[in-house]
């Protein structure tokens, strides 16, 4: 997009006149078919947008955005989050688009509905939220829909809020492709857990339905030669994190892991270095620095990248052009299910879409 181009600049390309260009832009006086459409065209290829026109004509609309989301400095998932935040911040700030985040503890429901709360009362034009808390997150979705803010969701979905957007992956077909992974020329008798570290399942959507869709690929080979083992691990005390791990991993059938958290990864990669993998496959989620570590290593297999910074940022735009444009926004923005490994990690951090 070419920021610097002028009203005056459209019109010389178009072959109207200025006058003509302020008509179409703001729907006002009598334009030609013929002067629209080559209005229209020349602003659909310079990527000239209505808001910075607007900005140009000297307009003072802004449009207000909560972003409610889990505290960047409590895991380095959700910092990445926070950075699609600021990038969102830089892009349409200059569009007259102010954005606002609210942090609430990652571990504490009472924290998210206080800063729900908080949303509300500062009666934003739209929210983005990440809804981490299933049924508090209803509630606060409940009194936005009956406020009549839109309200865009990314990293997991709740459907029945009825979002303007979600932004992110398929967390069914997500745990279907790690299972797959895990798989992969292994023979039967074996067996495969699933852990779910640092987190808690049954206040988790996006957990269940991993686990969901990992279940369902092992169901769909039609025999019982393999076996689900699933872990509700959500205790913050190490020592004992550690036991229970170790009490998995003394299965001598374990021939593939699935950690669902992206902070949890790391502790199971320690634990398997420290006692030889044996053959244990590890498959983890997202470009964590302690994750690329045990990548680079060895230890971690493959990575299923959820690019939550990028689900962030998107989930501003859904709003923004709603707001600025009345633009409608697809219901629903699934990402791909990136598989990083140790053969294409340096291409892929190198490349400019994430």
């Amino acid at each position: 997009m070419n920021k610097n181009i002028r009203i005056k600049d459209i019109a010389q390309l178009a072959g109207v006149s200025v006058g003509t260009v302020d008509r179409v832009l703001h729907s006002r006086g009598q334009v030609s078919r013929e002067a629209y459409n080559k209005v229209m065209e020349i602003l659909e290829k310079t990527g000239y947008k209505p808001n910075l026109i607007a900005r140009t004509l000297g307009s003072n609309k802004t449009y207000f955005i909560a972003a409610l989301i889990p505290d960047p400095s409590q895991d380095e998932y959700w910092g990445m989050s926070g950075q699609g935040i600021k990038h969102a911040v830089e892009e349409w700030e200059q569009y007259g688009i102010r954005i606002e985040p609210y942090y609430f503890d990652l571990y504490d429901t009472a924290s998210f509905r206080a800063h729900a709360e908080r949303v509300l009362s500062d009666n934003p034009d739209g929210v983005l939220a990440a809804p981490i808390f299933s049924d508090e997150a209803s509630r606060f979705f409940e009194e936005c829909r009956s406020r009549e803010i839109p309200f865009v969701v990314f990293n997991n979905n709740i459907p029945e809020a009825q979002p303007l957007s979600f932004i992110g992956q398929n967390l069914h077909q997500s745990g279907r492709v790690a299972a797959e992974l895990l798989h992969l020329n292994r023979e039967p008798p074996a067996l495969f857990a699933i852990l779910h570290i640092y987190d808690d399942i049954h206040r988790s959507t996006h957990l269940s339905e991993k686990e969901q869709g990992f279940k369902d690929y092992f169901e769909n080979l039609n025999h019982g030669s393999f076996r689900v083992m699933s872990r509700d691990l959500n205790n913050t005390h190490e020592a004992t994190l550690k036991n229970e791990l170790t009490e998995v991993m003394a299965h001598r059938d374990l021939k593939g892991i699935l950690v669902t958290t992206s902070k949890g990864a790391s502790i199971v990669s320690s634990m398997l270095e420290k006692r030889g993998k044996d053959d244990i496959r590890l498959v983890a989620y997202d470009l964590l620095k302690q994750n690329l570590h045990y990548l680079k290593k060895g230890v971690i297999d493959f990575l299923i990248n959820q690019n939550v910074r990028h689900q962030a940022f998107t989930g501003v735009g859904q709003l923004a052009n709603s707001l600025l444009f009345n633009k409608k926004v697809p219901d629903t923005c699934l990402f791909p299910l990136e598989i990083i490994t140790r053969q294409n990690l340096e291409s892929y951090l190198s490349a400019d879409f994430r």
